[in-house]
């Protein structure tokens, strides 16, 4: 469907939250362009390159990565700081910057350690005018142990206190919780996950987002949807599943969450489920998520899904196919995926004008 609109004027986000336009009057007014780089994260360098998780962010230092600036200018649309857990946030303990605001590499603390050292990165000559800047977060228990205090309210109250970091130092979205189902003992992120129990996993991600967005412009990312039950080898397999199990099992805590208190993101996963991409399996996104339960919120995948050079054994997945499957964010993004998302677009326009 076309959207049109009769605003001869450009059409910028304070309209829209102001109510002189409508949200269907700003995106008339775009550009396949801005569209699709609207749908991509802000890496423009490939997944591996600029996108490193723990560098990626423009805006906040360790964050996960950010959505596109482009249109910050012209349309007021500023980007959304994404930021990782699962313990609390997920950021660099320090950073220094020069004089003028710029951050140097390497002089500060990362929330891996030394980073850049790891990386092979120079640490920047400390010059005189140089400022240290601390982000030190809570660290909350992790999701096993907030499962297993039957509590709650308890659950709740560590998702206030991520909530309220995320609001002081300008993150939108928290990368957590992760609820997928406790399978296997030696999953490397058991500690992320609540339980084997999807009534147990649905409750206390509910209670983690109940938590973190009483504070305006906060949300969670439930993940991973779906059937990401193991780490090892995670973009190397294939979940058969019938339709009863993954119903019963394996989405039911989700269904949980996003009814009782629409987080307002969700992660897809690596994984093919059934033999199709997680990121591009519509049944699962559209037709049960926002469907059936109703989810309004928006989907991101996972970082790097759309990578070809990632090594997924079955082909990474398509960036044009997340789109027509509800995904609406592919991070971190790269130039790749904004083009050929432009150029799907511009196809389908050209058969049927």
């Amino acid at each position: 469907m076309e959207l049109q609109t009769d605003k001869t004027a450009p059409v910028t986000l304070e309209d829209v939250v102001t109510g002189r336009a409508t949200l269907d009057d700003l995106t008339a007014q775009l550009t396949v362009s801005e569209l699709s780089a609207l749908t991509v994260g802000t890496s423009r360098g490939g997944f591996g390159g600029a996108s490193t998780v723990g560098t990626a962010s423009g805006a906040v230092p360790g964050a996960a990565g950010d959505t596109t600036s482009e249109l910050a200018d012209s349309r007021g649309i500023t980007n959304l700081v994404l930021a990782d857990g699962p313990a609390g946030l997920r950021l660099s303990k320090s950073f220094v910057t020069d004089g003028q605001g710029n951050e140097l590499p390497g002089l500060g603390e990362s929330s891996f350690g030394n980073l850049f050292e790891m990386l092979g990165v120079p640490a920047a000559q400390r010059p005189e005018d140089a400022v240290d800047y601390y982000q030190y977060c809570t660290a909350i228990p992790i999701a096993t142990m907030l499962a297993q205090t039957w509590d709650p309210a308890a659950v709740e109250e560590a998702g206030d206190v991520v909530g309220e970091e995320m609001e002081e130092l300008g993150v939108a979205l928290w990368l957590a919780p992760g609820m997928n189902i406790h399978r296997n003992p030696l999953c490397g992120r058991n500690f992320e996950y609540y339980s084997e129990d999807p009534l147990l996993s649905g409750v206390f991600a509910a209670a983690d987002t109940r938590g973190v967005q009483k504070h305006p412009g906060c949300g969670t990312t439930i993940k991973h949807f779906a059937l990401n039950n193991q780490e090892d080898n995670r973009t190397r397999s294939n979940s058969h599943c019938t339709e009863r199990a993954l119903r019963e099992i394996y989405l039911k805590g989700f269904e949980i969450a996003v009814k009782a208190e629409q987080p307002l993101s969700l992660m897809t996963s690596y994984n093919l489920v059934n033999g199709i991409h997680a990121a591009n399996h519509k049944e699962l996104i559209t037709d049960i998520l926002r469907c059936e339960w109703g989810f309004k919120g928006l989907v991101m995948t996972d970082w790097g899904t759309t990578d070809a050079s990632s090594g997924f054994e079955y082909g990474s997945s398509s960036p044009v196919l997340c789109i027509k499957a509800g995904n609406d964010l592919t991070m971190p993004g790269s130039q790749e995926d904004v083009d050929a998302i432009a150029g799907a677009v511009g196809i389908e326009l050209a058969l049927n004008p």
